[in-house]
């Protein structure tokens, strides 16, 4: 299917992209808090895309799509020439601005295709991307063990990018949207804040496991560097079952997943953070990817059903995407101030949000 193309292939990037850090600060010479600086100009430059693509997309999501993909290539292979770390920064910038671009098109067309064909898709195509940055990681790492530079590997994910362009005239969707009247806009508006803001709690979870988690294992369980390694891995292959299984579940409402991911994802998050040894933080780790998983995508499912025009499908995924930005800031303030084995644990307090939506949608 060609949505699940695009996911997949937007997560080689991310997948390699970690992969391939080391190389790129050694390549450059820059020291950490130099590329730590680069890196942080990628949410500055998706907000603002993610901003405008809701706007000028829809009703035209499969353009907008195949626009978005081939722009996020070459925002890849402008990577290519930097020599320095502000030359870095600019390229990131660019790549943070089509990612997001990117993914707010993806949402977009997910969910018009769910509306258009009476199909699931939303927990399908989003479970592409943990598989496949599970999957592009160690390809990297065997890439650049064989010899392969920084500038190779990202070409040829340049070029994977591209060809699923190619995949995108099979998508059949109609074209055309409505605009709400303005006091409904301000409806589907307050709506998606709710919404984003409930799926940005489950994100701030999911990035602090993606940074934090390796180092948690390595610094305060003793575990050896392949052992840590697996944190990241055990909650993506954890997240990527939840979606499926929820997947298979089609009468899954959106308020048990509430329940799950508040009361599930809080535990777990707590657990690898408190856990006495490596293999409990592991699992802790899984259960935490298993109880979040399914969320998002369900949100946005629930998006796009209840408004055609699109508007809570794009505030949906610019404002759940806050999560990732917030996240660094939170852990990283957290651990100065508790240690970050206590910091990871006291996120699982973003889970009571999740519960208290739970109470209330089975109070209506």
């Amino acid at each position: 299917m060609p949505l699940i193309a695009v996911c997949a292939a937007w997560a080689v990037f991310w997948g390699s992209w970690s992969a391939l850090l080391p190389a790129v600060k050694l390549e450059l010479g820059i020291s950490s808090a130099d590329l730590g600086l680069a890196l942080s100009a990628v949410p500055v430059g998706a907000l603002p895309a993610m901003a405008l693509t809701g706007r000028l997309a829809r009703g035209r999501e499969r353009a907008a799509l195949a626009v978005t993909v081939v722009l996020f290539a070459g925002g890849v292979a402008a990577i290519v020439p930097v020599s320095n770390g502000w030359q870095l920064a600019l390229a990131l910038l660019v790549v943070g601005a089509t990612s997001g671009a990117l993914d707010i098109a993806l949402n977009l067309a997910t969910g018009r295709a769910e509306r258009e064909t009476g199909r699931r898709l939303f927990q399908q195509v989003h479970a592409a991307f943990p598989v496949t940055v599970i999957a592009a990681a160690p390809l990297t790492g065997l890439a650049r063990s064989y010899g392969l530079d920084v500038g190779t590997v990202l070409v040829i994910i340049a070029l994977i990018v591209v060809a699923t362009a190619l995949t995108l005239p099979a998508l059949r969707l109609g074209s055309g949207r409505s605009e709400p009247p303005v006091s409904e806009g301000r409806r589907l508006w307050g709506a998606a804040v709710v919404l984003g803001v409930l799926a940005a709690c489950a994100l701030v979870v999911e990035n602090s496991v993606e940074q934090w988690s390796v180092l948690l294992l390595e610094e305060h369980r003793g575990a050896t560097p392949l052992l840590a390694s697996l944190a990241p891995s055990a909650y993506m292959a954890a997240l990527t079952a939840g979606r499926l299984v929820v997947q298979a579940l089609p009468r899954t409402p959106l308020r048990a997943l509430y329940l799950v991911a508040g009361v599930g994802g809080g535990a777990g998050i707590a657990l690898a953070g408190l856990g006495g040894g490596a293999l409990v933080s592991l699992a802790g780790f899984a259960l935490t990817g298993l109880a979040l998983g399914p969320l998002l995508p369900a949100v946005l499912s629930r998006a796009a059903a209840d408004d055609p025009s699109g508007t809570m499908v794009w505030g949906v995924s610019t404002i759940s995407y806050t999560g990732f930005v917030v996240s660094p800031l939170l852990v990283a303030g957290l651990s100065g101030w508790l240690g970050l084995p206590v910091a990871l644990a006291a996120l699982g307090l973003l889970g009571l949000p999740l519960v208290a939506r739970f109470v209330v949608e089975r109070a209506r």
